[in-house]
């Protein structure tokens, strides 16, 4: 007698996948989502700038259900910007519709790193922890697992040294290569600053957290740059929010 077996819900079948486990179907999520593919956020963006949307919880959670709602995906992407913990350590910025982020006073010397406080995500970002809190409650059901996410070192970087997105980052690079000491600094408050972040979301409830690195900021460095100075920041961050960090599976 042949048994047939349940299908997976949403949840199940991402972090089955992430675990490298058997899943009954390959698991189905995009990066950006939630966003200007979707009429009900382009309506809600004609209303609030995107930094009021990303730091009001319930506007937040709405953006994120959106295309779980809309297209079943498995994985509901938290709705945030990679610049919202770098402006808790104390960098002033905007993001300007159709540019990105603009940053008052670029980091090009060691004042300048100097200057970022640690990040204290309790105090600093409450409104992601709370939009997490919110989502899990409403996917208790497991329709979709909740995915945090923070931006790669490098990336940051790259948009604190050039002040606004750049075809080449050009003077984060040369940064990179003639100041080794300052680029080490930042990459290390960066990535520090980023793995309590990612800590931060796990601990309140996202089961799935991933690194974002732009490939525009680093497609133009050699293969040996790469690994030395990009590659590594990242692999420390996601190795500090592994276990015992990750998030069981329900059951």
């Amino acid at each position: 007698m042949t048994v047939a077996r349940r299908a997976m819900t949403g949840a199940e079948r991402m972090l089955a996948t992430c675990r490298r486990e058997p899943a009954d179907a390959t698991p189905v999520w995009f990066m950006r989502q939630a966003g200007r593919s979707l009429a009900r956020y382009r309506t809600l963006r004609e209303q609030y700038p995107i930094l009021t949307l990303a730091k009001t919880p319930e506007l937040c959670k709405q953006i994120t259900l959106m295309p779980v709602e809309e297209l079943g995906v498995d994985g509901a992407v938290l709705f945030a910007d990679i610049m919202l913990p770098v402006e808790a350590m104390g960098v002033s910025l905007e993001i300007q519709p159709d540019l990105g982020p603009i940053i008052h006073a670029p980091i090009r010397d060691m004042q300048g790193v100097e200057r970022l406080r640690p990040l204290e995500p309790e105090e600093s970002v409450p409104f992601v922890l709370e939009t997490i809190r919110g989502l899990r409650s409403e996917l208790s059901d497991g329709r979709a697992a909740v995915i945090g996410f923070c931006g790669a070192p490098y990336t940051l970087a790259c948009y604190l040294i050039e002040g606004r997105p750049s075809r080449d980052y050009a003077r984060a690079k040369s940064l990179m290569l003639r100041e080794p000491a300052v680029w080490s600094a930042l990459m290390d408050r960066l990535t520090d600053g980023m793995i309590v972040y990612l800590q931060a979301q796990v601990a309140a409830g996202a089961e799935v957290v991933q690194v974002f690195d732009s490939r525009g900021c680093g497609a133009s460095l050699t293969p040996c740059v790469h690994r030395a100075r990009r590659r590594s920041t990242s692999a420390r961050a996601t190795r500090r929010c592994s276990r015992p960090w990750l998030r069981p599976a329900a059951t």
